[in-house]
């Protein structure tokens, strides 16, 4: 399988990113072990190379964290100059039918500060939402596209209360299943 991982991550003074980093480096040691991977940043990219590396991919992994509830500004840019007409969509008959990626797949990785219990459940602060819920946007450009939804990633609580050993984990576990990976020791990493 061909994965194009995109760094969603935007630089500012105040997150160096560490994390964002560590778990794109845990996508790349296992993806690379049995199929091809190419990475992508936000920070810096040629349009028309990105356009190329969609066309090639079969699944498309974004990994961000959350700003402001959103992604980061930096990856809302890389999409408005990346998705373009006639390549990633056209207009069709029924509106967000027109995707043109409709043999691919994504999935969304995302890391928040918000802690786990504050989703789901009518009285937290998301109001019951999932973070599926808020990220409707996001699932709908891709939809827009034609991409299709593969399954959502979100660690939390990564700046009061982080758990790297746990995320690590996490990821490991949702890369075997979703992408077809032998579970392998975790001493390798």
């Amino acid at each position: 399988m061909n994965i194009l991982i995109i760094n969603g991550y935007q630089s500012h003074p105040f997150c160096k990113g560490e994390l964002n980093f560590s778990l794109l480096n845990i996508m790349l040691n296992k993806l690379r072990k049995q199929h091809q991977v190419q990475l992508s940043s936000v920070e810096d990219y040629n349009v028309m190379d990105e356009r190329n590396k969609f066309f090639w991919a079969d699944l498309i992994i974004f990994q961000f964290p959350i700003y402001w509830f959103n992604v980061p500004g930096k990856l809302k840019l890389y999409m408005d100059q990346v998705f373009e007409y006639g390549q990633f969509y056209t207009f069709a008959d029924e509106y967000g039918s027109g995707g043109l990626l409709k043999d691919k797949s994504y999935i969304l990785s995302t890391t928040w500060n918000a802690p786990e219990e504050v989703f789901n459940h009518p009285d937290k602060f998301f109001e019951g939402k999932s973070v599926d819920d808020l990220f409707i946007p996001f699932h709908k450009t891709m939809e827009f596209c034609g991409l299709n939804h593969q399954g959502t990633l979100s660690f939390h609580n990564v700046v009061k209360a982080p758990n790297f050993e746990g995320y690590r984990q996490k990821l490991e576990h949702f890369l075997n299943n979703k992408c077809g990976l032998e579970e392998t020791d975790a001493s390798n990493f």
